[in-house]
C-alpha cells in the first residue's frame, strides 16, 4: 500500500500527477486527508476527494510500502502539523519503507531529523530544513528509502522515481513511453 497525505493547502499536481502515474503502474495507492474531511482543497482552489481519513479503521501502516508527501502552501505546514503523518513518516523510516516529498515538503522530514547525510532536494529557498543532507543540483533524488523532488515541474519525475524504485525501471520506461514523457 502507498499512501498520499493529504492537507489543506496542498499541491494539486504534485499529488495527482505521481498518484496516476502509480496507478497506471498498478501500484495500489490510497490518498489519506488528515483533516477530518474527506474533501480537501489544494493550494489552487482544486478540491478533491480523498479515498480516506486518516482516522478510517482500513487505515493501517503496517503494510504500507511508501508514504509521500506532496508540497504546496499551507499544505505542508498542515502536513508537518500532522501527528499522524509524523507517526507515518517516522514509521515508514524506521522499518525500511519509502518516503516521498515534494517541493516544501521534504522540510518535514528534515525537520523531524530523516534527511541527516542523505542527499535531497526541495524547492529553492527551502534548502535551510533540510537539516544535515547534501542538496544536490537535481530535480528528482532518490538516496536510499527518501525520494525528494523540486516541486510542480519535477512530478512526473518523482512519480517515475517512485515507479522505479517499487516495478523496476522497465516498467517506469513502460509507462513514459505510453504517455509519451
Amino acid at each position: 500500500m502507498i499512501y498520499i497525505y493529504l492537507a489543506q493547502g496542498f499541491e494539486e499536481t504534485e499529488m495527482i500527477f505521481p498518484l496516476d502515474l502509480m496507478r497506471r503502474a498498478g501500484l495500489d495507492v490510497k490518498t489519506v486527508s488528515v483533516t477530518g474531511e474527506l474533501n480537501v482543497t489544494g493550494s489552487h482552489g482544486i478540491t478533491v476527494k480523498a479515498d480516506m481519513l486518516v482516522s478510517d479503521p482500513s487505515y493501517d501502516l503496517s503494510d504500507v510500502q511508501l508514504v509521500m508527501l506532496p508540497g504546496g502552501m499551507p499544505g505542508t505546514i498542515n502536513l508537518e502539523k500532522s501527528a499522524e503523518v509524523q507517526k507515518a513518516i517516522r514509521y515508514a523510516y524506521d522499518s525500511g519503507r519509502y518516503i516521498a516529498a515534494i517541493c516544501a515538503a521534504p522540510l518535514v522530514l528534515g525537520n523531524a531529523g530523516l534527511l541527516k547525510g542523505k542527499k535531497a532536494v526541495c524547492y529553492p529557498g527551502f534548502e535551510k530544513y533540510l537539516a544535515g543532507a547534501e542538496n544536490p543540483a537535481n530535480r528528482c533524488v532518490t538516496d536510499g528509502k527518501i525520494i525528494t523532488a523540486v516541486g510542480c515541474g519535477a512530478a512526473a519525475e518523482l512519480g517515475f522515481a517512485i515507479i522505479t524504485e517499487l516495478c523496476g525501471a522497465q516498467t517506469a520506461e513502460s509507462i513514459k513511453n505510453g504517455i509519451l514523457a
